[in-house]
């Protein structure tokens, strides 16, 4: 068997769509098993920039299967949308298969989570209203309307008129928005049915038939470890568990069938919306690396919050996901900067602390408590094997991998697959 989960080791936006790609192109299948259109990874093959929100990106090999599990939630409209732009440049999706367990994000859910985020003001989350949220609050209450619901019109017309009911009253009465009309939902969404019912079927079944094949499966993680419903920095959270353990509920396996955990990470920090940060940088490093490294969302647009490494996230990240290596990527974003810094402790009240805290209350007047590296002025843009990197980026990687705990096995050092050293 040879199956391996890929997760953030941060917040998100690690340059994961990257480290997919490159192993995506040996892999068999590729499965996604959480979040929705919150998430985005940016593939660069030649000229070409691919931003995938929903689907996994194993579709741009025409031979691999790409599997969006049940732990995910869609928005018709928008994987819709997206399948389209892969169509119109020529891409098969053959290969794409949905399961019929995954819960569809409907009007209702933007509805609910732009209006709820509104009614926060100040203390709003950050979220992409996108839906994602309310969408999993009914699949946890037990009111979500599934794939297989979905692609039943009758079905679905029941328990769409159900939900819709509540759910205006809730828009109306609690946020003081408009209702949504029923027929112009269900006509609209039962178009989305027709279209995406031939890609729907129980990918349990085709995951573990696979690995158990001894087939290269490979899950592909959204969002990172720190934005996990449970582990991360809660309520600065996302809906679901970008974590290793949230694969097997999201794809519907048991995780004895999961080999490797490769973790990945930027050589530096970032995140975006609202919620703590002890290493942000809010001067003109910061800024330098927000543009030198196109800090940038793939779903939002909005500019990533910037800082030093943190080796408490690391670890963490390594701790909850029971990491067997890391991928840590733009170590060129670093170039040219004279001293670089990098967080292993907390200090708060005259005492340091070492892991990151449960409480995000806790992160309160903590200070981090920095070593000092060496920078590096060459371009390392075109090194094509790690030992041709200058001796402060090789340095800096090997302080990584010993303040963390994980071996480095993946330096990226440019966007392009190519751009990807091995150790």
């Amino acid at each position: 068997m040879s199956a391996i989960a890929l997760v953030g080791a941060q917040w998100g936006d690690e340059g994961k769509g990257k480290t997919i790609d490159i192993l995506a192109s040996k892999a068999d299948m590729v499965v996604r098993a959480q979040g929705g259109s919150n998430a985005g990874h940016t593939v660069v093959v030649g000229d070409v920039t691919y931003k995938l929100h929903l689907i996994p990106s194993g579709i741009l090999y025409p031979d691999t299967v790409c599997v969006i599990g049940n732990g995910t939630v869609i928005s018709p409209g928008v994987i819709l949308k997206e399948m389209e732009n892969l169509t119109e440049r020529g891409i098969s999706l053959d290969n794409l298969k949905i399961d019929a367990r995954a819960h569809i994000i409907l009007p209702y859910h933007v509805e609910i989570d732009k209006l709820s985020e509104l009614k926060r003001g100040k203390g709003d989350i950050g979220t992409t209203k996108n839906g994602i949220g309310p969408c999993y609050m009914d699949k946890a209450e037990r009111t979500g309307i599934r794939m297989c619901d979905f692609i039943n019109p009758e079905v679905f017309r029941e328990k769409l008129k159900f939900n819709l009911e509540v759910k205006n009253k809730i828009i109306t009465a609690v946020y003081g928005g408009a209702p949504l009309d029923f027929d112009a939902v269900y006509n609209e969404y039962c178009e989305y049915a027709k279209q995406l019912a031939p890609f729907v079927c129980d990918t349990s079944v085709l995951v573990y038939e696979a690995i158990k094949a001894d087939k290269y499966v490979l899950f592909e993680g959204a969002q990172g470890a720190l934005l996990d419903l449970d582990m991360g920095t809660y309520p600065y959270v996302t809906s679901s568990h970008p974590t290793a353990g949230g694969f097997c509920v999201g794809a519907g396996i048991g995780p004895t069938l999961i080999k490797d955990v490769l973790g990945v990470g930027k050589a530096y920090t970032t995140r975006v919306g609202k919620g703590p940060f002890p290493t942000e940088l809010d001067d003109e490093t910061g800024e330098r690396i927000r543009t030198v490294g196109a800090e940038f969302g793939t779903t939002t647009g909005r500019p990533r919050r910037c800082g030093w490494l943190d080796i408490l996230i690391l670890k963490f990240a390594v701790r909850v996901n029971g990491l067997t290596a890391l991928a840590i990527n733009k170590l060129d974003t670093l170039t040219g900067i004279e001293k670089l810094k990098v967080c292993v402790a907390y200090e708060k009240d005259g005492q340091r602390i070492y892991d990151f805290p449960t409480d995000i209350s806790e992160l309160e007047g903590c200070k981090p408590v920095y070593i000092e590296l060496d920078g590096w002025k060459e371009d390392i843009t075109g090194a094509k094997s790690f030992d041709e990197l200058p001796a402060a980026a090789k340095a800096y990687i090997e302080c990584i991998e010993k303040e963390s705990g994980c071996p480095v096995k993946m330096v990226g050092v440019g966007p392009d697959r190519e751009q990807n050293l091995y150790r």
